[in-house]
C-alpha cells in the first residue's frame, strides 16, 4: 500500500510564504501522477495543482497562478507546493494524492487511488 505523509502547514501572516511536503513511500513515485487539494470548513475539496510523470507538465487553478508552484523530487520520493504571498483564502486542510497513470483527468478527485492525512495551512489577516 502506497503510503503518503504531508507535512509543512502552519500559521503565516498574509504575504507569508510555506513549502508543503508529501513524503511517499515505495519505489514507484515516478511513475505516479501527484496532485495538491485543500479543504475550508463548511466546502468542498478544491483542486490546487497537478504535476504528471513528466515534471514539466503541471496545472495550477487560476487563483494560485503565479502564487503557488507544484514540484517534485524523484531522487527523494516528494512531492512539493510551494506556496507564496499567502492570503487569508488560502486558509484550509491540504491533501497530497496519487494515482498511477492518469492524462487530463488528473483535476478529479475521484481519479486519485491514495491520499495523505492532510496538514493545515492557516493565514492570518
Amino acid at each position: 500500500q502506497v503510503q503518503l505523509v504531508e507535512s509543512g502547514g502552519g500559521l503565516v501572516q498574509t504575504g507569508g510564504s510555506l513549502r508543503l511536503s508529501c513524503a511517499v513511500s515505495g519505489r514507484t513515485f515516478a511513475t505516479y501522477t501527484m496532485g495538491w487539494f485543500r479543504q475550508a470548513p463548511g466546502q468542498e475539496r478544491e483542486f490546487v495543482a497537478g504535476i504528471g510523470t513528466a515534471a514539466e507538465n503541471t496545472y495550477h487553478i487560476e487563483s494560485v497562478k503565479g502564487r503557488f508552484t507544484i514540484s517534485r523530487d524523484n531522487a527523494k520520493n516528494t512531492l512539493y507546493l510551494d506556496m507564496t504571498s499567502l492570503k487569508p483564502e488560502d486558509t484550509a486542510v491540504y491533501y497530497c494524492a496519487a494515482v498511477r497513470a492518469v492524462g487530463p483527468e488528473y483535476t478529479y478527485s475521484n481519479v486519485y487511488d491514495y491520499w495523505g492525512q492532510g496538514t493545515q495551512v492557516t493565514v492570518s489577516s
